[in-house]
């Protein structure tokens, strides 16, 4: 769900048009971005640093979306029924590669049901990932 380019740098704050899912999509690309970015920085050391997509979780995050109330109960009621996964479930791919001796030397990797797995193209970009990172710290630095 986030945009073509990956990150819309001119419209981190949503100013120029705020959509719901593209702000998180945006989001879960930046999440690895910035990981791949912390694990390039790492190297040579024994830290690591990787994204882990839980999976699709049976929780009320998209009650803000704009999705009409009756068809996002029924819709909600199905996808729960067939493919949504528990709370335990989704943890399970956080646990693994937080305590897991196979993921301790695995560094920069995205992990998805408790395995490496290969993300969009965008989100292995390492120039967009210095950018992000960059476009971080000037964002920080101008906090008060």
């Amino acid at each position: 769900m986030a945009p073509k380019e990956g990150i819309q740098f001119d419209n981190l704050s949503g100013e120029i048009g705020y959509k719901g899912w593209v702000a998180y999509g945006q989001s879960k690309i930046a999440n690895l971005l910035f990981a791949k970015e912390l694990a390039r920085r790492f190297a040579g050391t024994n830290k690591t640093a990787n994204a882990v997509h839980p999976g699709v979780i049976a929780t009320n995050l998209g009650r803000h979306m704009a999705i009409p109330p009756v068809i996002g109960q029924i819709g909600y009621g199905i996808a729960n029924a067939l493919f949504l996964k528990t709370v335990g479930q989704g943890a399970a791919t956080e646990c693994y590669v937080a305590v897991n001796p196979g993921a301790a030397k695995i560094s920069g990797a995205y992990f998805a049901d408790s395995n490496v797995a290969k993300p969009r193209p965008d989100a292995e970009d390492p120039a967009l990932a210095k950018k992000l990172w960059e476009k971080s710290e000037e964002i920080v630095a101008a906090l008060p």
